[in-house]
């Protein structure tokens, strides 16, 4: 039986070390402070017993738990990070434990009137009579993703205590930046040496994901004349009107707030304009490869058609691939999610097996040769004051990974 006191303390003991990235830095980590996470997840990691424990100049953690069988077993990993989102501040973090939640309104902040409800967070409904760790109202929590790295930790923990449990070899990641898109660019696939892994970075118990979104990211630049409006007929162009044209000419109903499932967007994200020059920054997402590539090509043709309207250039548009949907690599090895789907099933767990609308560092992964599906860490409302984790949905998580192990090695023997 794991310990369940013993799993809060380590998770609390990572949460309130500030660990936020910052998307404005060229460094890797981005900020001095992911260190100290990591140099402290190096020293537990030593100290429960894992082998080939190393960290990089980029503090990518790595390390190893030796196979337990005398036959031939494929080597898999699991994958967390460390860092938390610039979003909202994660500095300061003050956990609260509730304990046997009753269902009812969390009041977070007395002070500040913050409360956590179940009139608006339906979720919360799904863990009464568990224990949650919340935030005090003024930071983030930070289960996003440190509960995965709890979750790794602790089931290898689990693993070594335990050799009756038969294992191949496992190995380990922890990496710095996720949350600025950054987490798989430098991860050495190569050297990490897995045939397969899995990201501990899901939300809601059960959740296990092989697909995600395609994604780009649009800079739309238009330029325009400035001229003074007292003597502008026939010279002045504002930028800010053909923007407009630009914005109202995309299909107004293929948007976010429009949108669910595997439809995919256009969203506009940033405006910064004036006459002389307005610039738009959309993100394009769709579940489609095909339908993924014609949103692009709607966006070129639209800048076209205003060139052509205008007979010269004054818009451009600039479009940069982000991420692709990991199925394409995925499918090819359906065995790796069929095996964390029996897993959840033997310990009782309902697989919820959903696209991802987003991404995950298993997407960058699997296109880098490791096919890499997320499953569930157990946090809900990442990126804010109302972020909490049930800390039975942790234990669960951990228990994903031991029987992912154990029928991994059966499965090959």
């Amino acid at each position: 039986m794991l310990n369940k006191q013993h799993i809060i303390n380590r998770f609390i003991s990572y949460v309130t070390i500030d660990t936020a990235s910052d998307p404005k830095s060229d460094t890797t980590p981005s900020t001095a402070k992911q260190w100290d996470l990591a140099n402290k997840l190096v020293e537990e990691l030593k100290a429960i017993g894992m082998q080939d424990v190393t960290i990089d100049d980029n503090a990518y953690i790595m390390a190893t738990l030796p196979s337990n069988v005398n036959h031939e077993v494929p080597t898999i990993g699991f994958i967390s990070h460390f860092d938390t989102s610039p979003d909202f501040t994660g500095a300061n973090v003050k956990p609260q434990i509730i304990e046997n939640y009753n269902g009812k309104d969390i009041v977070l902040n007395a002070d500040e009137d913050i409360i956590l409800s179940p009139d608006y967070f339906e979720d919360l409904l799904l863990y009464k009579g568990q224990t949650l760790i919340t935030t005090d109202g003024t930071t983030l929590l930070g289960a996003d993703d440190k509960a995965g790295i709890c979750e790794i930790i602790s089931a290898m923990e689990y693993l070594i205590n335990h050799p009756e449990i038969k294992h191949g070899t496992i190995r380990v990641g922890f990496t710095p930046d996720e949350e600025i898109g950054r987490g798989a660019h430098k991860f050495d696939v190569k050297k990490f040496g897995a045939d397969w892994a899995y990201t501990m970075d899901g939300s809601q118990v059960g959740e296990l994901e092989y697909e995600n979104f395609n994604a780009a990211g649009a800079v739309v630049k238009v330029k325009g004349k400035i001229v003074h409006p007292g003597y502008a007929k026939g010279k002045m162009v504002n930028s800010m009107y053909i923007a407009t044209e630009f914005i109202n000419s995309l299909p107004r109903m293929e948007t976010p707030e429009h949108t669910e499932g595997y439809e995919g967007f256009f969203h506009l994200y940033s405006i910064h304009g004036e006459v002389e020059e307005t610039v738009l920054e959309y993100i394009i997402r769709d579940h489609d490869r095909g339908h993924f590539e014609a949103r692009k090509e709607v966006m070129v043709k639209l800048t076209n058609d205003i060139n052509e309207q205008y007979e010269r250039e004054v818009i451009t548009t600039e479009i940069k691939d982000q991420y692709f949907n990991m199925k394409e690599k995925v499918e090819p090895v359906m065995h790796i999610v069929d095996i964390a789907e029996e897993a959840m099933k033997q310990l009782g767990i309902k697989p919820l097996i959903k696209a991802i609308r987003g991404g995950t560092d298993g997407s960058q992964l699997s296109y880098m040769g490791l096919p890499c599906p997320n499953i569930f860490a157990g946090g809900h409302n990442f990126h804010g004051r109302y972020e909490y984790v049930p800390v039975e949905s942790i234990m669960k998580a951990t228990e994903v990974i031991c029987k992912i192990a154990e029928l991994t090695a059966i499965k090959k023997g």
